[in-house]
């Protein structure tokens, strides 16, 4: 055995593994948090009020816009509690979340457009076309 086998480094490991245990990533202060606490009370309260007070009247407008809001709220999380970004785990973090979205994307858009068309389809009756029988021939009589 040589020296290098036997090494005890001062971190209490043994040899040189080639592994970096280091973390790349931020670590947030209280500020930091703070100032992610405060961006999602913001988002929830705006919602909550735009909701509450009748602002927006028209439904597909108000959709689009609380769903604005709930996709800002998602990035703050991601961002401020759980320090995602491209530097942290050399970019895997961010990699994997956005494999993630675009694979459950994909899963709902094809259950909506599957479950349309098949309701398109199976229902004959679907839109007030109701199928009426045949009409019976007129009998004679001798």
């Amino acid at each position: 055995m040589s020296s290098h086998d036997t090494a005890i480094h001062h971190d209490g490991h043994h040899g040189d593994h080639g592994d970096d245990h280091h973390d790349d990533g931020p670590h947030s202060s209280f500020a930091g948090y703070m100032v992610g606490f405060v961006l999602s009370v913001v988002l929830t309260a705006i919602p909550f009020w735009l909701v509450m007070a009748g602002v927006i009247t028209h439904r597909p407008t108000a959709v689009l816009v609380l769903g604005a809001f709930a996709v800002a709220q998602i990035l703050v999380h991601m961002v401020c509690f759980l320090h995602m970004n491209g530097k942290v785990e050399g970019g895997w973090t961010l990699l994997s979340t956005i494999f993630t979205v675009v694979f459950v994307a994909i899963a709902i858009a094809g259950t909506l457009w599957v479950m349309f068309h098949m309701n398109e389809n199976m229902m004959p009756a679907h839109g007030g076309h109701a199928v009426h029988p045949p009409a019976a021939a007129p009998h004679s009589t001798p």
